[in-house]
């Protein structure tokens, strides 16, 4: 088979030159041949015939080349050159080439490109690989550190997710089978068990898990109770009834309300490892794999994904769960691993020498997650804030010892927390030792001036004497003359003077304040002391934000409080409906009744000075110059605390008795009775966190409290292990303003920020904020969750008010507005600020309209008759102080 092309080729001859002549001068001479068709398919072993005539080898700088179609794609004698892509500069000492001296380009080399990718891709690989063995090996330290014997005993709690849970019969179940024997060596002395009559904690110590446990059942119905396990808890185990179906709820068969309620709250404050523990199975095998199934399905969208489900009805189940739990990492939330604490195992006062009214307050337990320093302040919960005066380092109660072989004479240690033996103890150094300070004592006359010296008193009479205003007299007339004419108008004059510049301080303040920067027109706020001198009536404004004295709900019949709890709804549903208009009241004139409010051009751009006419709470307050400047080396020198002396603090796992004085006889008394059906727990204080200031949290309204929530209404706190009263006010979160408007309740469905008086605490730290209610067992409800953002005494908080008034005669950009106010000097008083429409229009004041308060406006555009005019005004807003802080 043939091709039906002819094949060109080129023929390359050389002529004859002379020896000496280069052979690179020579020009190759082109002859085209025109052959018969080759064949298609030519044998590896059979050469063409005319093969000489299409290879031929020709000089480097010959560029005819044969194109894929056969003909023949001529070239020039020398190579194409292109423009080069940029890639040059792509590092920066290859940027910055053209700057560097020739001597010093030497220095600068370029990197090869294949190199530098496998040099990447080793190092990356490295990289990762380091990554890994590090977490490999924290890993197992975490491990080691859990099963050993001076590691502390882990907490399990016990929650039931409905009523039906039968806690008790499984906390009773998790005992016997830790003092179980399962070898013919092992007998009941192993077990050491920390059990109280009427109490919910139990400590076990097994030598056959290796591991001790602190097993807690939480009441089913008691709020603060399952709050305070859960802050504690090392693991929580979710106990579900496997016949337990709540028809109110479809969505949640096996959650009852609290549960559901409870389950939110621990999800606020950060879980720590979670499992869930099925009972009340069925007998049979088929319906007990279908029950459980069932309930694994319906439970694993509340839970995080790696919860793990475990049926708890034989002790086999039991054994695997334990055996599981034993082996399984520890997760704790990240505000916990912060912070030292102690979870008391007992509690006891004693009396003190010198002071009837206070005593020394002694906790046992072990030291958790950091080292306690004897120095640093504490903070016992539900209590307040401390100082340590002793820490008596004891034997360890529950010492974890080896599994022995059964000889005759066997030794067990019955360890016991009544009374241990002590080791070592440690006491403060007072150069050291972190100062309780709480609030800021101001000096009353550090504002005031001190009394001139003679030569200032000389110096401003010449000063009074060069300005003192000359007398009009006639042409000619001499000193001596003057000197008997008298000023009859002097004292008239200066009364009529004094009277004139009273009258004028607002009107100069407020042409000034419209004449500044852009023009922004503004009210000048009287001071707190210029209004109660100039108006001797308590303003309305005063009224609403004086302190509610809260009567006893006792007094109070059932028709009073629904009536009052009715008030308040309705004042919720106008807020949402109306917010922040306010009517102008007939009887006090609207430049006293809003003396405090000023306007303001712009709500983002428009400056507001933060240091301005503060209230006197905040001369008890601290505030920091930078707070997470602070923030950074306060935990520096908490990590710091291992390379002090071993007899400034005690290590984790330690048993030990912390002495804490000056406890209040009614708060010692209280907390023992308490610890022993709730953990009480001694936490550790960083740096400052004992002083007050003003923090902000990021807050949203919980969806099973459906009561409004008022700004400036005391709530309580849980921030971490703290826990403090407060009477919050709200505010938006906006971003990129130095300026945020006041909220007048805690509407649902969005987060606001809370601002209250507050000891200082450093995040990250959640917060679960109560309310109090007849209704709950415990009095508080939980009304919401959320988290610390900043402690910041600067922040501006403003309350915005509109007055709206109404158009009477409309003339295109031209109206006449009504009922805004009732009186002439209103209108020429907040003349300056400028007035919108709900319809988008802006306008301001030209003048005021006859005797009841009537006023021109021009607006940018044609005003509609239906429309409504408004005027934003504000004021700056601050919390207010507790009257206790701590319960």
């Amino acid at each position: 088979m043939h091709h039906n092309m002819t094949t060109t080729t080129i023929r390359l001859g050389r002529p004859s030159f002379p020896p000496s002549l280069p052979a690179a001068l020579w020009t190759p001479s082109i002859s085209f041949v025109a052959e018969r068709p080759l064949p298609s398919i030519l044998p590896s072993h059979h050469p063409s015939p005319n093969s000489h005539l299409l290879l031929h080898s020709s000089p480097s700088h010959c560029r005819g080349n044969i194109d894929q179609r056969g003909g023949i794609k001529m070239g020039s004698s020398r190579l194409q050159s292109n423009k080069p892509h940029k890639s040059r500069f792509a590092s920066k000492s290859s940027r910055h080439l053209h700057k560097t001296s020739n001597s010093d380009k030497k220095r600068v080399a370029k990197p090869d490109i294949h190199n530098a990718s496998k040099g990447a891709r080793a190092s990356r690989l490295q990289r990762n690989k380091m990554v890994r063995d590090n977490k490999r090996a924290e890993i197992l330290k975490e491990k080691r550190a859990l099963s050993a014997s001076n590691s502390p005993p882990r907490v399990i709690v016990l929650f039931g997710l409905s009523a039906s849970a039968n806690l008790k019969m499984l906390a009773e179940n998790l005992r016997k089978i830790l003092s179980s024997c399962s070898n013919d060596d092992m007998c009941m002395e192993d077990i050491k068990v920390d059990e109280k009559q009427e109490t919910n904690i139990n400590t076990f110590s097994s030598p056959t898990y290796k591991l001790r446990l602190t097993v807690m059942v939480a009441p089913h119905g008691d709020l603060m109770s399952c709050l305070e396990m859960a802050k504690v808890a090392d693991l929580i185990a979710f106990v579900a009834s496997a016949n337990t179906s709540n028809e109110e709820e479809l969505c949640h068969p096996f959650i009852d309300s609290f549960s559901n309620q409870c389950l939110s709250m621990f999800r606020a404050l950060g879980l720590p490892s979670t499992v869930v523990l099925i009972t009340d199975l069925p007998t049979d095998l088929k319906k007990r794999q279908e029950a459980r199934k069932i309930c694994t399905a319906s439970l694993s969208s509340e839970f995080p994904e790696g919860c793990k489900f475990f049926a708890a009805e034989t002790k086999e189940e039991l054994h695997k769960f334990l055996w599981l739990f034993k082996e399984h990492r520890q997760t704790v939330p990240h505000w916990r691993s912060l912070r030292s604490y102690l979870m008391a195992h007992e509690v006891t006062s004693v009396n003190g020498d010198s002071d009837s009214l206070h005593n020394t307050l002694r906790l046992s337990g072990y030291v958790r997650t950091q080292n306690l320093s004897i120095n640093q302040l504490v903070h016992v919960s539900g209590a307040g804030d401390f100082q340590i005066c002793q820490i008596d380092v004891l034997e360890d109660p529950f010492i974890l010892r080896e599994r022995k072989q059964h000889t005759d004479s066997m030794e067990f240690d019955t360890g016991s927390t009544d009374n241990p033996k002590v080791i070592r103890s440690l006491f403060p150094d007072a150069s050291k030792q972190e100062p309780l300070v709480i609030e800021n004592v101001p000096d009353p006359l550090a504002g005031e001036q001190t009394w001139p010296t003679e030569a200032e008193m000389a110096e401003a009479d010449k000063i009074s004497k060069e300005k003192r205003l000359k007398k009009n007299l006639p042409e000619g007339t001499s000193d001596y003359q003057a000197a008997w004419i008298l000023d009859e108008t002097d004292d008239e004059d200066k009364y009529s003077d004094e009277e004139e510049d009273n009258g004028m301080v607002l009107d100069e303040e407020q042409n000034g304040d419209a004449g500044e920067g852009n023009h922004c027109p503004s009210l000048v706020a009287l001071d707190d002391d210029q209004v109660s001198v100039s108006f001797t009536v308590k303003t309305m404004d005063e009224k609403t934000e004086a302190d509610i004295s809260m009567a006893d709900e006792e007094n109070l019949t059932k028709e009073e409080i629904e009536k009052e709890i009715q008030k308040l709804k309705d004042a919720h549903a106008e807020d949402e409906e109306f917010p922040d208009e306010v009517d102008t009241p007939l009887d006090i004139a609207a430049r006293k009744r809003f003396a405090k409010y000023r306007g303001l051009k712009s709500f983002r751009s428009s400056s507001w000075d933060p240091k301005e006419s503060l209230p006197p709470d905040y001369a008890r307050i601290f505030a920091f110059d930078k707070f997470s400047r602070t923030q950074k080396h306060v935990l520096a020198k908490a990590r710091r605390i291992d390379e002090g002396c071993q007899n400034e603090y005690v290590s984790i796992g330690s048993y030990v008795c912390v002495h804490i004085k000056q406890v209040p006889v009614s708060v010692s008394s209280r907390l023992c009775s308490i610890s022993k059906v709730l953990p009480v727990v001694v936490c550790g204080l960083f740096q400052h966190e004992s002083k007050m200031s003003v923090l902000h949290f990021s807050v949203q309204k919980h969806e099973s409290y459906n009561h409004p929530i008022k700004s400036k209404e005391p709530m309580t706190f849980h921030v971490g292990f703290r826990q403090f009263n407060a009477r919050p006010i709200f505010s938006s979160d906006d971003l990129n303003v130095d300026k945020h408007k006041m909220e007048r309740f805690l509407h649902p469905g969005r987060f606001s920020i809370a601002s209250v008086y507050a000891p200082v605490s450093f995040p990250p730290l959640p917060v679960i904020m109560f309310k109090s209610t007849a209704g709950e067992a415990s009095g508080l409800a939980f009304a919401g969750s959320g988290s610390l953002r900043s402690v910041n005494p600067d922040r501006t908080i403003l309350k915005k008010i509109i007055l709206t008034g109404y158009p009477q005669r409309v003339s295109k950009s031209k109206a006449t507005v009504r009922f805004m106010f009732h009186n002439p000097e209103d209108v020429r008083w907040f003349k300056p600020v400028d007035l919108w429409t709900k319809c988008g229009r802006r306008g301001r004041i030209k003048e005021p309209v006859g005797t009841h308060g009537s006023m021109k406006c021009i607006f940018d555009g044609v005003v509609q008759q239906h429309d409504t005019v408004c005027m934003n005004l504000y004021k700056r807003v601050y919390p207010k102080w507790p009257e206790r802080i701590y319960a």
